[in-house]
């Protein structure tokens, strides 16, 4: 039941990635393309410390001291906002959403295949490979 009710939330995660590249895109255009990213880190940055405020565990402490290679993701983060609202204006959302999810998969695969960035191994088959193909049909359909 728990594994059902994560997927479930990965599903609205993923709707909402939409959204978020529907309202950036807009945006981007009306007040340029690192204004809108910069906005949108900062809402969800208020957001977080918010939230980090009445949170029963907080241990920033800690942070600091993971290896810095852990940290990476605050500088891949940026650079996924920045290419969705630059890219969702000019090929809509539907292509801009496929084109990422074809990317995520791949990546997925080799860091899931290698056990990569501290991931368990799992082994990619055929149906996972036939699923990442049929990413890319889409992709070359839209």
């Amino acid at each position: 039941m728990q594994h059902a009710l994560i997927l479930v939330g990965v599903l609205i995660a993923g709707m909402g990635l939409s959204v978020e590249a529907g309202l950036l895109g807009p945006l981007g255009e009306q007040v340029g393309h690192l204004s809108a990213t910069l906005s949108i880190f900062m809402v969800g940055a208020l957001l977080l410390s918010l939230a980090l405020l009445f949170s029963p565990k907080r241990q920033l402490g800690a942070l600091f001291k993971q290896p810095r290679w852990l940290l990476t993701g605050g500088v891949l983060g940026p650079i996924y906002v920045i290419i969705l609202t630059l890219a969702t204006p000019l090929v809509g959302v539907g292509m801009t959403m496929v084109g990422i999810l074809c990317g995520q998969v791949a990546a997925s695969l080799a860091i899931d295949h290698f056990g990569w960035l501290g991931s368990e191994r799992r082994q990619v088959d055929g149906y996972r490979l036939g699923a990442l193909a049929m990413i890319l049909a889409a992709l070359w359909l839209m």
